[in-house]
């Protein structure tokens, strides 16, 4: 290490030697090389700034072709880089990557010092990826680091860093594209990385805890408890390696915390509970106020200490989490993304003291903390139905206490809503239907006091209120609808279950009130009568299944296809109907019509084929009233034979095939067929996924079916789906009755497709995340070209008709603005390629949505480049300006879309000069200079000449960009200006006559950089109409 003495000893020798002497830039290296070590050593910041005036020196007397040019490149690299660290300015980082670019140019392959040059690089561009969220910079040093580690051998001292700088750029990956196969790379990387770090190599910790958080974040997608059973297990070993004093002694204690905690939920086992609450401590203890990482400590101690009081209910443990996270909840002020969950975790904690202290005031916090919780997650957000779930619950205790039906029915609308969010097959489902459930029943009590009071003391109820005579909600209905809730919830939860229990009893409760509600009549001899409407009842509602099923299906026992008619028909003469009527003549009505839906149900139980269409597909009019095992015929005929065998095998008694199940022929039909199809998908019990090009040892994700337009909604809107190959064998032979939970399976379909695994097994149609629907749409294609369009109706839930014979971008272009007028969703503007004639901010083609949108901002693993919040700009905005601008852009309208033209609120960037490159002859583009008021100068590259005229950036927006974002902030004003100084996806606009516009240059990604925050304040929302 460097000292004084040195650095004096070399400004001596530079006194020696005048400006044009041999030698001088090796004394300008040595002496930038002496400051910058006395910079490491005591951080004096001029050491540092005088080293880089030095470098640079050398640098001017080293031209190209001088032997150490290279050296100096490096080193001033490095110094700018270290700059960028101590002072967080923009340009020292790009300064850095420059240089480092050029002395890697410098040291071609077989350079002893290229793969410093490569690893340098490469963590400079992890710096500026940890800033900016360029997927390009987080691409090229995965790339920089592969190469580098090519040139690091086994025993090479460097090896080790590479592996773990390339595991933690995997890892990053996996966060951003939510690929597994990065994930898996980053674990195999990481354990090599831990081999050649054994015990008392000073990196071996922070080895140790990266690997760890990875196995977590697999066994999160997994759920491979081996997994978190390593994870913890290194995690301690990181842990002995950071005593106290070492500052990442406290993410360890943490991570710790999360995998124990985790471990809990997955096992219960209370020791686990206990260490994580310890861990939590003293990590809180290491992150006092101030320290950047406290309000997550804060969060997780208090939510671990509220899973121990449910566990052990000692009262000081719901104490100290309601004050923790009173704590949390004063870091996440308005805007902050962790606002809600700090609000509805509070809000929780009070209500369940408010069920031991009884204090109403409690009570009144946390239905008030619920609300605005609930105010944070609207309609799309993954959370809602917690809020809604919580927030009614308390309601009705507040009901209970205070008497006020109006609180009781909006906690029912509450968990109605709630439960509309938790479809079949939702681990949440039972408990809203019994939630839902105790409030109807607390409503039909309210009607009398001595049925409420018998009953309510039963289910351990206090008292109700009267209903009063006449009231809308007065009558039997909501104890029937009680009733029914009960019993499913009572299906699907599995006895031994505590939640079992309780639902047993209750739904025992509420039978016997119903019991003895009823009026006795004498008996008489009206079994002929009953027997009568028995029949009618059973076909009423084997009529009512029918209409969620296709209007034809196939009979798989003998292959005749059948209108509805003739699969009542069917029933009416099965062994199964007659058994049916058998039991119904000897249970009560309650049982009886819950005997007829359950059999009803499991005989018309139908499956679907999915499937490439090919050669000598059948019609309907080619199987109308024969038998398809009969005949013979083509490869199609024999696909739809070998489907319904197969599906008969599964015992499945009818089928459903788009190729000879709707009639083609009538365009009514067909129209409703096509809007219909998700549906039918969704409503079958099995899907069938044929694949004709995949043998019996190939891998389902070469097949060409995952890369056709229609067989998209048919994966997402089946729940249980089976594979078979072009012999029709099961998929590598397995026996589950649903592919989708198979973890293998899975893991190919998301390869396959690119859509996360939770879309997969759990889609729901609708128009939310509408960009990332379009991206999974935009590498599949359709015979028809408009029908790329048509195959999306399903999945976006969207009606519109039908039009054949209308052009590819017409129906594309309907599409996208039925979109954008139901949504509001910006996103769908992000999109890179050939405009559409339908309209200038729609693509031509639905492959233009490949490109994934620019990525936000995400957390780094610690070892490779420590995460701050976005350093405020040069000049200090005052508080009451931003909160002006965060006003006006809050109540900005949404984007309306009426007669071919697109209201768009947009901020806009008016381009002040527009300067054309020298054009390359040998390169067919033409590259332009554009500089806006309030951007940094841009450049882009067009296929074509830029149309003349008054041209201007505008940034689209949308309300919801004010948050949240992945960075913690102090202020809601520093969150506004991390917003609005990110680099954003800019649409280029000419100025049309009448005050409209047209986007141009559609064909390249346009990348804006705001100024600076002088700039940002004059940003205001215009409503601009484009055509």
């Amino acid at each position: 290490m460097a000292s004084t003495d040195d650095v004096s000893r070399w400004r001596a020798k530079l006194e020696r030697r005048p400006p044009g002497r041999d030698g001088r830039d090796i004394v300008f290296a040595n002496l930038a090389r002496a400051l910058y070590e006395r910079f490491e050593k005591e951080r004096n910041i001029n050491d540092l700034n005088e080293a880089i005036t030095f470098h640079h020196a050398a640098l001017e007397l080293r031209p190209l072709g001088n032997d150490n040019r290279a050296l100096s490149l490096g080193c001033l690299a490095i110094c700018f880089s270290k700059r960028y660290d101590a002072r967080r300015v923009l340009n020292d980082l790009e300064e850095a990557i420059i240089l480092g670019r050029a002395a890697l140019e410098l040291r071609p392959l077989g350079h002893p010092d290229r793969a410093a040059s490569l690893y340098n690089l490469a963590c400079d561009l992890g710096v500026r990826f940890q800033k900016q969220a360029d997927m390009r910079d987080l691409e090229e040093m995965i790339e920089l680091h592969r190469t580098a580690l090519e040139l690091h051998p086994s025993q090479h001292p460097q090896r080790s860093s590479s592996l773990c700088q390339l595991a933690i750029c995997l890892s990053s990956r996996y966060d951003n594209q939510d690929t597994v196969a990065d994930l898996e790379e980053a674990v195999t990387l990481g354990r090599a990385a831990l081999e050649l770090r054994p015990p008392g190599h000073p990196g071996r910790g922070g080895v140790l805890h990266n690997l760890a958080c990875d196995l977590r974040k697999k066994f999160q997608r997994q759920t491979d408890i081996r997994d978190l059973e390593e994870a913890i297990e290194l995690l301690h070993a990181a842990l002995e390696l950071r005593p106290s004093g070492l500052p990442q002694r406290s993410s360890s204690l943490h991570q710790l915390a999360i995998c124990l905690s985790g471990r809990y939920d997955n096992r219960g086992t209370v020791t686990d509970l206990e260490e994580a609450v310890t861990l939590g401590r003293a990590a809180l203890e290491l992150r006092p106020t101030g320290h950047p990482s406290r309000v997550v400590s804060l969060y997780n101690l208090a939510c671990d200490l509220g899973t121990r009081f449910k566990k052990q209910a000692d009262t000081r443990d719901l104490e100290e989490a309601i004050e923790l996270h009173r704590a949390a909840l004063e870091l996440h002020p308005p805007g902050h993304p962790q606002r809600s969950s700090s609000l509805h975790q509070l809000s929780i904690c009070l209500s369940s003291r408010y069920d031991s202290r009884r204090t109403v005031a409690d009570l009144e916090e946390a239905v008030m903390l619920g609300r605005a919780a609930l105010e944070l997650r609207p309609q799309g957000h993954p959370d809602r139905g917690n809020c809604l779930s919580s927030l009614g619950t308390t309601l009705r205790k507040k009901f209970q206490k205070q008497e006020n039906i109006v609180e009781l029915d909006e906690a029912i609308e509450l968990h109605r809503a709630a439960l509309q969010l938790r479809p079949a097959g939702h681990p949440q489902r039972p408990s809203s239907l019994h939630s839902l459930a105790l409030c109807l029943s607390d409503r039909y009590d309210n009607q009398s006091v001595v049925a409420g009071s018998r009953e309510t003391a039963a289910l351990g109820q206090v008292a109700p209120a009267f209903r009063p005579p006449g009231h809308p909600d007065r009558g039997p209905a909501d104890l029937d609808e009680a009733i029914v809730l009960e019993q499913e919830a009572v299906q699907l939860l599995t006895p031994g279950d505590p939640s079992y229990d309780i639902s047993r009893r209750c739904l025992t409760a509420y039978l016997q009130v119903k019991t003895r509600s009823q009026v006795a009549t004498p008996p008489s001899n009206t079994s002929l009568a009953v027997h009568f409407d028995i029949k009618e009842v059973i076909h009423n509602i084997a009529f009512e299944t029918l209409k969620a099923s296709p209007p034809r299906l196939l009979h798989t026992l003998t292959g005749v296809l059948c209108n509805r008619d003739e699969q009542i028909s069917h029933f009416m003469a099965s062994q199964q109907y007659n058994q049916l009527l058998s039991s119904c003549i000897t249970c009560n009505r309650d049982e009886r019509m819950n005997l007829i839906r359950t059999e009803v149900s499991r005989y018309f139980r139908f499956a679907t084929l999915s499937h490439r269409w090919g050669e000598g597909e059948p019609s309907l009019r080619d199987i109308e009233g024969r038998r398809i095992y009969g005949m013979s015929g083509r490869r199609g005929l024999r696909k739809l034979q070998a489907f319904c065998a197969a599906a008969c095998e599964l015992d499945y008694l009818w089928a459903w095939s788009d190729t000879c199940c709707i009639d083609k022929g009538s365009s009514a039909e067909f129209q409703e067929a096509i809007g219909s199809m998700f549906a039918w998908y969704r409503h079958s019990f099995l899907t069938i996924v044929y694949l004709s090009d995949v043998p019996d040892t190939g891998s389902i994700w070469r097949s060409e079916w995952f890369r056709r337009g229609w067989t998209l909604q048919e994966l997402l809107a089946s729940r249980s789906v089976l594979f078979y190959t072009q012999t029709w064998s099961l998929y590598k032979n397995l026996t589950s009755s649903n592919h989708k939970a198979d973890a293998a399976v899975l893991e190919e379909l998301e390869r396959a497709t690119g859509i996360e695994s939770r879309f997969l097994t759990n889609f729901s149609p609708g128009v939310n995340d509408a960009r990332s629907r379009l991206q999974w749409a935009s590498l599949r294609r359709t015979t028809r070209p408009e029908d790329i369009a048509y195959s999306l109706f399903g999945i976006f839930n969207i009606h519109l008709p039908v039009l054949y014979g209308e052009s590819a971008e017409n129906a594309l272009g309907r599409l996208l603005a039925e979109l954008i007028s139901q949504s509001g969703d910006i996103s769908i503007l992000d999109w890179t390629g050939e405009a559409s004639p339908f309209h200038s901010c729609f693509p031509a083609h639905i492959t233009s949505y490949q490109k994934l949108p620019l990525p936000l901002l995400q957390p780094a693993a610690e070892e490779h480049v420590t995460t701050r919040l976005a350093p405020r700009m040069r000049e200090e905005p005052t508080s009451s300006s931003l909160q002006t601008l965060y006003r006006s852009l809050a109540k900005s309208p949404l984007p309306r879309f009426s007669s071919h033209r697109l209201a768009l609120p947009c901020i806009s960037y008016v381009a002040t000069a527009v300067l054309r490159r020298r054009a390359d002859a040998s390169a067919p583009s033409y590259t332009y200079k554009i500089e806006a008021s309030g951007l940094k100068p841009l450049e882009i590259t067009l296929p074509s000449e830029l149309e003349n005229g008054a041209l201007q950036l505008v940034r689209p927006w949308h309300s919801k960009l004010l948050g949240p974002s992945t960075q913690l902030y102090s202020t809601t004003e520093e969150q506004l200006l991390f917003t609005l100084g990110r680099p954003f996806n800019a649409l280029l606009l000419n100025e049309l006559p009448h005050n409209e516009y047209k986007r141009i240059a559609s064909s390249t990604s346009i990348i804006a950089r705001p100024l600076d925050s002088a700039s940002i304040l004059q940003n205001e929302v215009r409503t601009l109409e484009i055509v």
